[in-house]
């Protein structure tokens, strides 16, 4: 990507944020008129001001302190600004229906606009409520699959997590349940597809601490990962080092073959934020070739998309990435936008087997509205 093809995508996020900033600003500001007639309006606009630009802080070179607080402030109104974006949306929507069908008189009498706008701050409050609570919360979740007649079948418990997301806010203190509530689980793999880190390992708190916690996972054959899109860039080699010092097997568009009852391959994702430095991703055909079709294989990708680059030698592929949307509406965007999104999947009796995770921690915002974290345990037939 150029330099200024960068410019412009920036400029018009930013451009984006501001107006539907400005659009939210006045929306909030008419509100509290009608309720407060003395508000003041420079007051006002600074106040929100500084909320707005308080999000923009977290990708500027600031202060510690400063930064620790703009990013676990601006997690929040990632969510509360979209909710917000879309409830005074759907509330002038319904004034605008009113008015073209004569339901509401225009000009629209004030204690209707009274009425909208806490409806609007109401659902804001209760969907940012419910998602932070659900966020707090760990599901578990199961899948029984089969392997082909073709292959020699291993009865195999794998335990899948992916999208920890280490140094997002509260990623590090529900790692202790996670790995209490694998071990438990009593598996022989455990595999985590990815997103491990948020893009930098410099924000977690505590690494000596999710090192430990790491080595406290136990499985019969072992612990193995692979990269998702926010495990590269400036500090790659850090995040590395702590993966591999943690006991976990780190598959890097490689394969074992385990026990000699399976073969698990480790892909790099295709879009790392920041690259993995001299690392490629290669033709998933160069490594089929290596190994035995008789061996149940299974793939760890990332990114569940170009499903169709594998064939019938796979017999399961496991994902993670999409967050299923995370909050609601992103549920929508993901079910078009992947050709699964979440869940099993299984295109033809011949195709791989797909189970791709809604991920066990958030990305942005501490939210979850329509979807779950979850720990997904496989029982491989």
């Amino acid at each position: 990507m150029s330099k200024l093809t960068m410019f412009f995508g920036i400029s018009l996020v930013l451009l984006l944020y501001g107006g539907a900033n400005l659009y939210i600003g006045h929306r909030l500001y008419r509100g509290l008129v009608l309720i407060f007639p003395t508000i003041n309006t420079w007051i006002f606009a600074c106040m929100y001001g500084v909320i707005a630009l308080t999000f923009i802080l977290v990708f500027l070179p600031v202060p510690g302190a400063i930064d620790e607080f703009a990013t676990w402030f601006g997690s929040y109104w990632m969510g509360i600004f979209i909710y917000l974006l879309l409830a005074f949306v759907v509330a002038d929507f319904v004034l605008f229906i009113g008015t073209i069908f004569q339901l509401i008189s225009s000009p629209i009498p004030s204690n209707v606009l009274v009425w909208t706008w806490l409806f609007a701050i109401l659902c804001t409050i209760g969907f940012v409520g419910y998602g932070t609570c659900n966020a707090m919360q760990i599901k578990e979740v199961q899948y029984k699959i089969e392997t082909k007649d073709s292959v020699v079948s291993p009865h195999l418990k794998i335990v899948l997590i992916s999208d920890l997301h280490l140094g997002a806010v509260h990623s590090e203190s529900r790692l202790e349940e996670i790995v209490e509530r694998i071990n438990a689980m009593k598996p022989d793999i455990i595999a985590i597809p990815g997103d491990i880190f948020n893009d930098d390992y410099n924000t977690i708190k505590n690494p000596e601490r999710v090192r430990e916690l790491f080595k406290q996972l136990e499985a019969t054959y072992g612990v193995f990962a692979t990269l998702g899109n926010h495990d590269g860039g400036k500090t790659f080699t850090r995040m590395v080092e702590l993966i591999e010092s943690s006991n976990i097997t780190l598959l890097k568009d490689e394969y074992l073959i385990i026990d000699e009852r399976f073969a698990l391959v480790g892909r790099l994702d295709p879009s790392p934020i920041g690259g993995y430095g001299d690392l490629i991703r290669k033709d998933i055909q160069e490594i089929l070739d290596e190994i035995d079709p008789e061996l149940p294989l299974i793939v760890m990708d990332h990114t569940p998309s170009n499903l169709d680059q594998y064939n019938n030698h796979v017999d399961l592929i496991l994902s993670g990435h999409t967050h299923k949307g995370q909050i609601f509406p992103g549920n929508l965007i993901t079910k078009h936008v992947f050709e699964v999104d979440y869940g099993h999947y299984q295109k033809n009796p011949n195709s791989p087997h797909v189970i791709v995770t809604s991920g066990v921690g958030t990305w942005g915002m501490p939210m979850r509205v329509g979807t779950n974290n979850e720990i997904v345990e496989i029982i491989l037939d």
